[in-house]
């Protein structure tokens, strides 16, 4: 919501637009790579349990990420609550910086683009769509999965094929 409200001021003229892009990339790549850097350093499971996450909770978001790992760290901005858990979760693992970097990075700038697009061709109009994407947030996650779905199946067949 600050990102598309920041896209509406920069359209009124009321803040420049080339700082807030920049503001808001560097802090979004900032905040995942220092996710990335606490599941590496500290791990999932201290995490879990010094932030008193459910087991079943962080069960079910590894086996996402085991599914759909990289394509997660790069889409995962965009469904609530995903994009926290991504980050700490491939720091947890053997994938390696480069990898995070590239497909956790590509996604973050372009979140940020998105919704400072989103708000900039909004205009005034900011609030109602915020409004609009919320009421229909479940849709687009059901989306989501059934996207996932047919990409895990898929990768299974090919799996068996090979």
């Amino acid at each position: 919501m600050l990102l598309t409200l920041a896209g509406a001021l920069v359209r009124r003229g009321t803040l420049p637009g080339m700082p807030i892009i920049t503001s808001a990339i560097a802090g979004c790549l900032a905040g995942i790579t220092v996710s990335f850097v606490l599941g590496r350093k500290v791990g999932l499971p201290t995490l879990r349990r010094r932030l008193h996450v459910h087991e079943e909770t962080l069960n079910r978001a590894n086996v996402w990420f085991c599914r759909f790992g990289r394509w997660l760290l790069a889409f995962g901005y965009f469904i609530p609550g995903v994009r926290h858990v991504t980050a700490l979760a491939a720091g947890s693992t053997a994938m390696s910086y480069s990898t995070f970097a590239i497909y956790a990075y590509s996604g973050g700038i372009l979140w940020s683009i998105v919704f400072v697009s989103l708000g900039y061709y909004a205009g005034e109009h900011w609030r109602q769509m915020v409004e609009t994407a919320r009421g229909h947030l479940l849709l687009m996650a059901v989306i989501a999965a059934a996207a996932g779905m047919v990409y895990a199946a898929l990768q299974a067949i090919s799996a068996r094929r090979a």
